[in-house]
C-alpha cells in the first residue's frame, strides 16, 4: 500500500511525499469524477423511465378512442364526436409533453444554444396575462401585474416568457378557484431583479416544498393529470432561472398561497455568460 510507505527526512524523501500526495489527490478525483457518471446515468434512466411512463397515458387514451370508433361503425354522431374531442384533446397534451422535454433536454445539455438578446420583462409578463386571460376569468381570478416597463434584461425571450407562463399556469391549476395572483419586481440591486410571484390559493404541504421543482413529481392527490400540466413546468422555471444566472424558491405565505421567489440577472457577468444550468 503506497500510502504506508515511509519517505527519509531528505530533498528526495520530500520529493516522494509529494508525489504520493498528487496521487493521491488525482485518485479521489477519479472517485468523484465516477459518482457524478453514475449519478448522471441514473438521473437520466430515472428520466427515461418517467418519460416512458407519461408518454404512456395520453397514447393509451388515443388508442382506445380510435378503436372504440373503429369498432362501432354505426355509433351515433354525437357519441363520434365525443370521442373524437377526447382524441384530439390527448393529442394536445402528448404535444406540450414532447415540447416541454424537448425544452429540458436542451436547457440542461446545450443551453448555450439560447440566443440573448434585450428582453422587456414586463412586457413579456403583460403578454402572458392575455394569453392566459380567457383560463383565468374561467377560474375567476385576478392577476395584478405591478411589473414596470423598464425591466431589461439580457436574456433569452422565449425562456423568460416560459417562467412567467409556467407560473401562472400553475398557479391556475392549483390555486383554486377565485383567487389572486400577484407579480412584483425590487430592482435597487446592482445586478438582479429580484421578483416575488404569489398566489392566495391553497399553497403546498411544507413536505413538498422541497420536490416542487422535481420533473414528474406529483406532490398532491389533487395534484394529477386532470389539471393538463405536464409535470415539468415548474422544472422548466427553475432551469430557465439558473440560465439568467438567478435562483429560486418557494415557500407559502402565512396569510395563505404559494410564493415564488426567485432573481434574473440584469447582464450576464463576462467569466459565466456562457454558463450551462444546473442539472437537478
Amino acid at each position: 500500500d503506497y500510502k504506508s510507505f515511509q519517505f527519509p527526512d531528505t530533498d528526495s524523501g520530500i520529493i516522494g511525499k509529494k508525489i504520493i500526495k498528487l496521487y493521491e489527490q488525482l485518485e479521489t478525483s477519479k472517485k468523484q469524477t465516477d459518482l457524478e457518471k453514475e449519478r448522471n446515468r441514473k438521473l437520466k434512466q430515472e428520466m427515461t423511465n418517467n418519460i416512458a411512463h407519461e408518454l404512456k397515458t395520453p397514447v393509451s387514451s388515443i388508442q382506445g378512442y380510435l378503436e372504440i370508433l373503429n369498432e362501432n361503425a354505426e355509433l351515433e354522431s354525437s357519441k363520434r364526436k365525443y370521442f373524437v374531442e377526447r382524441a384530439y384533446a390527448q393529442t394536445l397534451r402528448l404535444s406540450a409533453l414532447i415540447k416541454d422535454i424537448a425544452l429540458i433536454t436542451k436547457l440542461e445539455e446545450a443551453s448555450t444554444l439560447f440566443p440573448r438578446e434585450k428582453v422587456n420583462i414586463g412586457k413579456i409578463a403583460e403578454d402572458v396575462i392575455n394569453e392566459l386571460q380567457a383560463q383565468l376569468d374561467k377560474a375567476g381570478m385576478t392577476i395584478e401585474n405591478k411589473l414596470e416597463r423598464d425591466l431589461d434584461i439580457s436574456g433569452n425571450h422565449n425562456l423568460v416568457h416560459a417562467i412567467f407562463r409556467n407560473l401562472v399556469e400553475n398557479s391556475i391549476n392549483y390555486a383554486g378557484n377565485n383567487t389572486t395572483i400577484l407579480i412584483e419586481c425590487t430592482k435597487e440591486d446592482t445586478h438582479f431583479f429580484h421578483f416575488r410571484f404569489y398566489d392566495t390559493g391553497f399553497g403546498v404541504k411544507e413536505k413538498y416544498l422541497q420536490k416542487i421543482f422535481d420533473r414528474f413529481v406529483r406532490l398532491e392527490e389533487s395534484r394529477d393529470r386532470r389539471t393538463g400540466g405536464t409535470g415539468l413546468g415548474l422544472s422548466i422555471v427553475k432551469h430557465a432561472v439558473l440560465f439568467h444566472q438567478g435562483s429560486i424558491m418557494a415557500e407559502n405565505r402565512a396569510e395563505g398561497g404559494l410564493m415564488f421567489k426567485f432573481s434574473l440577472r440584469k447582464h450576464p457577468s463576462p467569466a459565466t455568460s456562457e454558463t450551462k444550468t444546473m442539472q437537478l
